[in-house]
């Protein structure tokens, strides 16, 4: 593999990995279930993985800022950028697939919005006959309330983006300084330095004498005027 080819897999690999970071948090990963005295229906609260763990979508955000980093720079900063991929990735890991308790998500349900709450009421209009109080948080969520996880398929796929994310950094860190820079096609193609350029005491003097002051060093010319 050519290192323009691993170059341009590595960043799609750990676009993919951000991306699948940043859509599995925002799906409902648990339910905060409250049944209600009848005849009123119950109501159902979902969290999403961005309320319970709102660092891992930030993190995904700026790994995503850190893929630019790595094709504006080279050298040394590609290799600092990598560490930071690698290190985002690693973080993310830890903190999605952490173990998550039916404290954590009643926290996370009351302070949910009560319009975002009312909408996922279950059985007909938002937070009916589940004493929720507006203006402080989720309707429903009470001490009869219970939790049910529904984190499968997006909490395992919220970890394998964020490995991706944190292989890719690794290989950044690794290989990353051996890649094509962006900057490259804009340098010269010979590579050598433009001449200097005369100042007008020296082209004077050179008229003075007689001499072309256009020639190049190195040239073969006779004096103005022979």
């Amino acid at each position: 593999m050519t290192a323009t080819r691993e170059y341009l897999l590595v960043l799609g690999v750990a676009a993919a990995g951000a991306v699948l970071v940043l859509l599995s948090v925002r799906q409902g990963w648990a339910q905060v279930v409250t049944a209600a005295p009848g005849p009123l229906p119950g109501s159902t609260v979902p969290v999403s993985g961005q309320d319970l763990v709102p660092v891992a979508g930030a993190l995904a955000v700026a790994s995503l800022a850190g893929l630019a980093a790595v094709i504006a720079t080279r050298g040394l900063a590609r290799r600092l950028v990598g560490v930071f991929l690698a290190a985002a990735g690693a973080l993310t890991v830890l903190l999605v697939s952490a173990p998550v308790s039916p404290a954590d998500v009643l926290a996370a349900a009351r302070a949910t919005p009560l319009s975002q709450a009312g909408s996922a009421t279950a059985g007909g209009g938002a937070g009916a006959g589940t004493g929720g109080v507006p203006g402080t948080g989720a309707a429903g969520v009470g001490a009869a309330a219970h939790v049910v996880l529904v984190s499968f398929p997006w909490r395992p796929l919220a970890v394998a983006g964020a490995l991706a994310v944190l292989a890719a950094g690794i290989v950044v860190a690794w290989r990353g300084p051996r890649w094509p820079a962006m900057s490259a096609r804009y340098s010269r193609a010979g590579g050598g330095d433009p001449p200097p350029v005369a100042d007008t005491a020296t082209l004077w003097e050179s008229l003075s004498r007689g001499v072309d002051p256009t020639e190049q060093p190195g040239q073969t010319g006779g004096r103005l005027g022979s």
